[in-house]
């Protein structure tokens, strides 16, 4: 295993050990015990403590194969998925589909942005706009009542598969004229395509409508907890004209950001437990890793319509639990 290898396999790891000794060190420190408290927050419903936990590692760890195959983030396939499947209280789903979308991108953002497949310049005007409307969607989210946010995330979740299913990314779209707003920001940049050794020049338009709709996206990120690549992308590539892995690169790196605003308002209200989200995370880094030395043998089209398919059932079973049915 050479050096680059191992950092890509052990940044997740330390990643996680650091987040289990930021909740658990609190709690000791204060006396508590990690396992009672964590218990207390967990279903009662006659199983031991560890029960869920270990059931959770596993469900994140076959998520995480299919979210690499199906080139989705893992946070859209978690949050319907787990409130779906799984006992546990929507506030607490969406907390931790915060913390797995955000270490996802903490581990792959300080590669992209050495290999310029993610944009500064890009990115920190729309963090801005994005990260302070995920803020007040999180607080928005967890002032309304449980069945219409469920409700709102069904139906959500319903308007992603129908993205999914029409949407067609463009390599490189074809940019004749920068506007104004583009040019004031400084969205534009060159990055070498890896396959061939071109140097591509790229630049924006439609700023304006790009960012107005990135409003939009932070209100849902944390409004859901679903983190938002799965809108950044089509906005960045097909409306604002960046190509396609300097989109996808960018919104990985934006994850970062806007995802770690909306957090701690879930971390403040309490609505993080260590016992979900750090099995969460572990299985869907472990996950990814597999996903990522299949993806050469699987196929993606049918993964990708079999996930589709997941989340039209998912997306439904939430509105109709939130319609009361």
């Amino acid at each position: 295993m050479n050096t680059a290898t191992k950092v890509r396999f052990w940044g997740p790891a330390v990643l996680a050990v650091l987040l289990v000794l930021c909740w658990a060190l609190p709690v000791l420190a204060s006396g508590g015990d990690v396992a009672s408290a964590a218990a207390a927050a967990m279903p009662a419903d006659g199983h031991p403590w560890w029960f869920w936990p270990t059931a959770l590692l596993f469900f994140c760890f076959i998520l995480g194969i299919i979210a690499v195959l199906a080139g989705v983030g893992g946070g859209v396939l978690f949050v319907p998925l787990v409130s779906g499947f799984f006992p546990f209280h929507l506030d607490f789903v969406r907390g931790a589909g915060l913390l797995v979308a955000l270490a996802g991108a903490l581990a792959a953002g300080p590669g992209l942005l050495k290999r310029n497949l993610a944009s500064l310049r890009l990115a920190l005007p729309v963090a801005l706009i994005a990260s302070a409307c995920s803020i007040v969607g999180a607080m928005v989210g967890l002032a309304l009542p449980t069945n219409v946010v469920q409700t709102c995330l069904g139906g959500t979740i319903l308007f992603i598969a129908v993205l999914l299913l029409v949407s067609k990314n463009t390599v490189r779209p074809e940019v004749k004229k920068q506007d104004a707003i583009s040019v004031a920001l400084g969205m534009d940049g060159v990055f070498i395509e890896p396959s061939t050794g071109e140097v591509i020049d790229w630049k924006t338009h439609r700023t304006l409508p790009g960012l107005l709709l990135f409003i939009v996206i932070g209100l849902m990120a944390g409004m859901f907890g679903l983190g938002a690549g799965w809108a950044n992308v089509p906005v960045l590539n097909l409306l604002m004209g960046v190509p396609l892995k300097v989109a996808v690169g960018t919104s990985k790196f934006l994850l970062s950001i806007t995802d770690t605003s909306a957090a701690w308002v879930y971390l403040n209200q309490g609505c993080v437990i260590p016992l979900m989200a750090i099995p969460s995370i572990i299985g869907l880094m472990l996950g990814s890793f597999v996903g990522v030395r299949l993806l050469a043998v699987a196929k993606p089209k049918f993964i990708r319509y079999m996930v589709i398919g997941v989340l039209l059932f998912s997306g439904g079973k939430a509105l109709m639990k939130g319609l009361g049915f």
